[in-house]
């Protein structure tokens, strides 16, 4: 059973209207959050990629890469929950988990149940929410993964046209 039908959702998957890239966070993280997260990369098998610049390296502990001096290079760990669907995490801080997904590879009911249940793979196992903003719009989320109702859930109106 899907957490949301495409057809009440599919307003705030418009590239056009939302950007195409929205924020996705796990707001009052931690350390240990951020390694909770990537052993569930590791244990769930996607693929991933965690580089440092152009430099593309094995995934080190959380510990390591939320340390590195704040000249460093930039860091990010790119990880496909299934082929054509793509989450970013950029290590800014230790406080907040958060990373982008393209909507445009969100379309329709099929890839929208896989992104659903990416959000909540994350949320069970930080038992912690998992909160989509719109493109520049943080504070604003239009779903979360719920951990008490343990689903991804609409948390806005969709936009009047």
């Amino acid at each position: 059973m899907s957490d949301l039908l495409w057809g009440d959702v599919n307003d705030f998957f418009d590239p056009d209207e939302m950007g195409a890239l929205p924020d996705v966070r796990v707001p009052d993280a931690s350390v240990v959050d951020w390694q909770a997260v990537l052993d569930l990369i590791s244990e769930s098998g996607w693929k991933c990629q965690y580089s440092e610049g152009d430099v593309v390296m094995p995934v080190p502990r959380a510990q390591a890469v939320l340390s590195r001096p704040p000249d460093a290079e930039f860091a990010d760990l790119r990880v496909w929950p299934v082929a054509g669907i793509l989450a970013i995490f950029s290590f800014y801080t230790s406080e907040e988990i958060n990373f982008d997904v393209d909507l445009r590879e969100l379309q329709g009911q099929e890839r929208l149940d896989v992104f659903c249940g990416f959000l909540r793979a994350i949320g069970r196992r930080l038992g912690k929410s998992v909160l989509m903003d719109p493109q520049g719009d943080a504070g604003h989320p239009v779903l979360a993964f719920d951990v008490e109702g343990d689903r991804v859930v609409l948390l806005a109106e969709p936009p009047v046209r």
